[in-house]
C-alpha cells in the first residue's frame, strides 16, 4: 500500500469519527443557561483578569524567551484535562477536572486565566462545551477562582512550612472544588428568581459532590506529583514565576 493510499484511509477514518453520531455531554455552564444580564456581568468581571494576565505574559516574555513555550504547553494541558466530562443531571453542566490548579503553580495565576479563557473559547466554539454567551462566567469560575484559589492556598501553606508535596496537593484540590463552588453560585444567582438563593446554591453544590469530591482529590494528587517533578528536575522553568512573586521552593 502506497503512502498516499495510507493517508487517504487515515483521513477517511478520521472524518467518519468526526461525523459519527454519539452522545453529547455539554461541559461548563452551557449556552443559553444564563440570562443576558448575568452573562454580561460575568464578561465584565472576567475582562480585567484576562487583561492583567496578558500584561503579565508580555512582561515575562521580555525577560525570558522560554515564557511563550511554557505557557503554550500548560495551556494545551488545561485544554485537554478540562475536556473530560462527567454529566451532572438537572443543573445544565458537567463535572470535569480543570487543570488550573497545576497551571497556577507552574506559570502563575494571571497567565492561567489567559490560557483558561482560550481553552474555554475553543471548547465553546468547536466542541459545544460551555458557550459563547457563558464564556465570561466560565472564565471567572474555572480561570479566575480556580487559579487564584490554588495560588493563594499554596503560598499560604508554604508560608506555614507545609511540605511542597502536601501544599501542591491542597492547591490542586482547592482549585477544583472552588471552581465548582463558584459555578454553583453563578447558576444559583441567575436561576433562583424569586426563590431563596442559599437553598438553591446548596442543592446545586450538593449535586456536584458525588463526582467532584473524588475528582478534586485526584486533581490534587496530579498537581502534587507534577509540580514536585518539575520543581525537582527542571527548577529553572519556575524561576520566572518565582521572581515575579509566585510560587517556588523545593523541600
Amino acid at each position: 500500500m502506497s503512502k498516499h493510499q495510507t493517508l487517504a484511509i487515515v483521513v477517511v477514518f478520521a472524518a467518519i469519527l468526526l461525523v459519527w453520531p454519539r452522545p453529547a455531554h455539554a461541559m461548563h455552564i452551557a449556552e443559553g443557561i444564563l440570562p443576558f444580564g448575568w452573562a454580561a456581568l460575568w464578561f465584565a468581571v472576567a475582562a480585567p483578569f484576562v487583561w492583567w494576565g496578558l500584561r503579565t505574559i508580555n512582561r515575562r516574555r521580555a525577560d525570558d524567551s522560554r515564557t511563550p513555550t511554557m505557557i503554550a504547553m500548560v495551556g494545551a494541558g488545561v485544554f485537554l484535562v478540562s475536556c473530560m466530562p462527567v454529566p451532572i443531571p438537572l443543573v445544565g453542566t458537567c463535572s470535569h477536572p480543570c487543570g488550573t490548579g497545576l497551571a497556577a503553580l507552574l506559570i502563575g495565576p494571571g497567565p492561567t486565566v489567559v490560557v483558561a479563557s482560550i481553552a474555554l473559547f475553543l471548547q465553546a466554539l468547536f466542541l459545544a462545551h460551555g458557550g459563547l454567551t457563558t464564556w465570561g462566567a466560565n472564565v471567572v469560575s474555572m480561570g479566575v477562582v480556580g487559579a487564584y484559589a490554588a495560588y493563594g492556598s499554596f503560598r499560604l501553606l508554604r508560608a506555614f512550612r507545609l511540605p511542597l508535596f502536601a501544599a501542591a496537593f491542597v492547591a490542586g484540590a482547592v482549585a477544583d472544588w472552588a471552581t465548582y463552588a463558584a459555578t454553583s453560585l453563578t447558576l444559583s444567582l441567575a436561576l433562583c428568581g424569586d426563590g431563596a438563593l442559599w437553598p438553591m446554591f446548596a442543592a446545586v453544590l450538593l449535586a456536584f459532590v458525588p463526582t467532584q469530591l473524588p475528582l478534586g482529590i485526584a486533581e490534587g494528587i496530579l498537581t502534587a506529583v507534577a509540580y514536585r517533578f518539575v520543581s525537582t528536575r527542571r527548577p529553572e522553568l519556575l524561576n520566572t514565576v518565582a521572581n515575579s512573586g509566585a510560587v517556588a521552593g523545593v523541600s
